[in-house]
């Protein structure tokens, strides 16, 4: 039987897997309302996951309590779990959640800051609405923002793995088509979330490896050079394809070998580098989603190669080792 927090983490990553592929449908009109919403909620359940197996897996932890009120109206000493309309308990909110969990230091601030920035993109797509194609842009940089820091967060908490899912926003999903004169024209609404979401960022620490929100950029230039960058925007596999750059693909890879080997050192009661290590990384090495190989000289089959892992190894190794209580 599944620990509840499991369940909530399941239910989390298909949420968040929902929220992309809403946001990467070629013509979705609602396209960054359903975003944020799904996301939101992703986030919400991914928090409660994580607050109950730091609370033993006890559902009562996240239920809401209020003082029971006695006869004569007064409020009692005794406290009792608050409930729904329909006699459900309450349990608290995304809010909350991240809130307690960043001054316990197990959420990091910026990833919260960005959970705010979100949470009022969400609010005034729900109760108003936004017209602005330039709050789009401020929505993809700052749900882009949010899918990464969900993937860190999910894999240093749960390991999740993330090998089988195209795990991000596609910076295609949307097309500026007016002019630039006419993109700054938010109404008032979109201003006050603007401002606010430029506050959150400047007041967040850089450092972090979480992001309040990313630089979306995009560029296609015609050049005769032999060693232009080629792109494409098609499902074809034999279609040239976009290349990603080295601090991208440190986030996607982010085990160089002596970080793997510290990292299972530290996860696992039984392990040793050993041969059968090594049969198992030379096998795992195959894995596109698992191990990106980096040339000194690429083209150069003689160049010297380092390898660099993605956390998903360590899901493939957790069959063969016994994990730390």
């Amino acid at each position: 039987m599944k620990a509840r927090s499991q369940e909530l983490l399941e239910k989390s990553l298909a949420a968040m897997v929902s929220a992309i592929e809403v946001y990467n449908k070629p013509d979705f009109k609602y396209r960054e309302e359903t975003f944020s919403i799904l996301a939101i909620n992703a986030w919400e359940l991914l928090l409660k996951a994580k607050w109950l197996k730091d609370n033993n897996n006890k559902i009562r932890s996240l239920y809401v309590t209020e003082k029971r009120v006695r006869r004569d109206g007064t409020p009692s000493k005794h406290s009792k779990v608050k409930m729904t309309a329909s006699g459900n308990p309450f349990t608290h909110g995304l809010d909350y959640l991240a809130r307690k969990m960043t001054e316990t230091k197990v959420l990091a601030e910026t990833a919260y800051n960005n959970l705010k920035a979100l949470c009022e993109i969400r609010d005034s797509s729900v109760h108003f609405y936004n017209k602005s194609k330039l709050f789009a842009i401020r929505l993809q940089e700052v749900g882009s923002a949010a899918v990464i820091n969900y993937s860190k967060a999910s894999q240093s908490w749960f390991s999740a793995d993330f090998s089988k899912y195209n795990f991000y926003l596609m910076p295609l999903a949307f097309v500026i088509t007016q002019e630039p004169s006419q993109a700054v024209l938010l109404n008032k609404e979109e201003k006050n979330v603007e401002k606010l979401i430029s506050i959150l960022e400047s007041t967040s620490d850089s450092s972090s490896d979480y992001r309040v929100s990313v630089n979306i950029e995009l560029k296609f230039l015609k050049s005769k050079a032999d060693d232009a960058v080629k792109v494409q925007v098609t499902n074809d596999p034999t279609a040239p394809k976009v290349q990603l750059t080295e601090e991208q693909l440190k986030d996607k890879y982010p085990l160089i070998s002596s970080k793997l080997i510290q990292e299972c050192s530290n996860r696992y009661t039984n392990f040793v580098k050993n041969q059968h290590f090594n049969n198992l990384i030379k096998k795992l090495k195959t894995d596109k989603n698992i191990c990106y190989i980096r040339q000194l000289h690429p083209g150069n089959p003689k160049s010297v190669k380092t390898f660099w892992y993605s956390r998903a190894i360590l899901n493939q190794l957790d069959k063969y080792y016994t994990i730390k209580c």
